[in-house]
């Protein structure tokens, strides 16, 4: 069984490599009319910049799962700005995937929690639909639609999961075919439990994103023994190895924050049941330390007898 390890975002330890710096619409609404294309330009390019340096960060120390900012492009999504930011940037966006395919690293997206399909107000899903818009038409550019992921929550339950979840199924509808394509589901750390998003996620053909911190926060109904196989094919379509997120409590009063780094006695247990599968798969850390506290878990995790580490970022177990 190979398991490589990701990050997401920022690279920490390079200097001034934020890929996420941003303007405010109130703040762009306060500048000069001639000035406010320069600064959204400005930014996007710094963005753009700094997720190149991230990628050359990422070749070099053998790190091949990166999540991008959804963030690259500020007010890209913004009803009152929407600007073309593909056109004068389209030798960076090309730059930047043949990093990705010339590489082979695994990239995706996941847009904010606002990005969702369960929504009674039509309003909500527009912008859901602008939202996954703005990031299959990134992978476009950077000409990576067939690795490139876009993952998302279900969404709320609004006092009735089985309404919300039909709205879903009718809302995902308005979503085009071509960007659904592009689509993955996690199940939720509140709301949508795995047995939930799995069978939302066969329902519509969707790979499942197991996120394991969210599971010990919301299991009620769901033993993920009993899953794990289930959520692991609905990858088997996509010629893709299955992806799981990965984080670990900040605290016990704290329980569903991340915290900086990830504890391997919280995440062993799972590792322990997906090595009873025997299948390669994917590891995305979510914590607060990024880079720093996947290449911790990498050294832990090969520290245990029987596992082997074959690159900066992955093991054999």
């Amino acid at each position: 069984m190979k398991i490589r390890f990701g990050y997401v975002g920022n690279a920490l330890g390079l200097w001034d490599a934020s890929p996420s710096k941003t303007l405010t619409f109130t703040r762009y609404s306060t500048l000069p009319i001639n000035e406010r294309m320069e600064k959204l330009k400005s930014i996007t390019a710094q963005n753009l910049q700094h997720t190149k340096r991230i990628l050359y960060y990422n070749i070099a120390h053998e790190i091949e799962l990166y999540r991008f900012s959804s963030s690259l492009v500020p007010l890209a999504t913004h009803p009152e700005v929407m600007w073309d930011f593909l056109t004068p940037f389209k030798n960076e966006w090309e730059e930047i995937g043949n990093l990705v395919q010339n590489f082979k690293l695994r990239v995706s997206f996941h847009p904010n929690q606002f990005t969702l399909f369960t929504s009674q107000r039509e309003e909500v899903t527009t912008n859901a639909v602008r939202s996954m818009e703005y990031h299959f038409r990134m992978l476009k550019a950077m000409n990576i639609l067939d690795t490139g992921l876009i993952n998302i929550h279900i969404g709320g339950a609004y006092g009735d999961k089985t309404a919300s979840l039909n709205r879903f199924h009718q809302n995902l509808k308005k979503l085009p075919k071509e960007i659904k394509k592009q689509m993955t589901l996690e199940n939720d750390d509140k709301t949508y439990d795995v047995r939930e998003t799995l069978i939302t996620c066969e329902k519509e053909n969707i790979p499942m994103v197991l996120d394991y911190h969210h599971y010990m926060a919301n299991n009620v109904e769901s033993d993920l023994p009993l899953y794990l196989d289930r959520i692991f094919k609905t990858w088997n379509t996509f010629n893709i190895v299955p992806k799981v997120h990965i984080s670990s409590p900040k605290s016990d009063q704290a329980y569903r924050s991340h915290a900086d780094f990830v504890s391997l006695d919280f995440v062993l247990p799972f590792l322990k049941m997906a090595k009873e599968l025997n299948k390669d798969f994917d590891i995305m850390i979510e914590a607060k330390q990024k880079n720093l506290a996947m290449l911790k878990l990498v050294d832990e995790i090969a520290a245990i007898r029987g596992v082997k580490r074959i690159s900066g970022s992955s093991v054999e177990w």
